[in-house]
């Protein structure tokens, strides 16, 4: 049977569709990162880091100096991935790599 003889389609389909089509999910996840970071991080540490993007459960943050990258990795990180996963329950984040940046 043909999909034209199916009768009307959902409308949830069409807009998952059109969604795909122009990328606007993909800027529906960047904002929902960087929310869920500036919530875990707080407003303080906010404008020193960036969020690069999440690959393979990893999220990337651009960190702005050196100092600030290696105290978040030595004392913060685990805090960090428990408040990310409690604010993105149905995005599977595994680790946080920081990064040192210069914006």
């Amino acid at each position: 049977m043909s999909e034209a003889n199916q009768g009307p389609e959902k409308l949830a389909d069409i807009l998952g569709r059109l969604f795909t089509a122009r990328g606007w999910g993909r800027k529906s996840e960047r904002l929902q990162l960087e929310s869920a970071w500036a919530g875990a991080i707080g407003e303080e540490l906010l404008q020193q880091t960036h969020v690069l993007g999440l690959r393979r459960g990893v999220l990337e943050v651009a960190v702005r100096n050196a100092v600030l990258l290696q105290e978040l990795t030595q004392f913060h990180k685990r805090r960090l991935l428990t408040k990310l996963r409690a604010a993105m329950p149905g995005v599977t984040v595994t680790d946080l790599k920081f990064r040192a940046a210069v914006w």
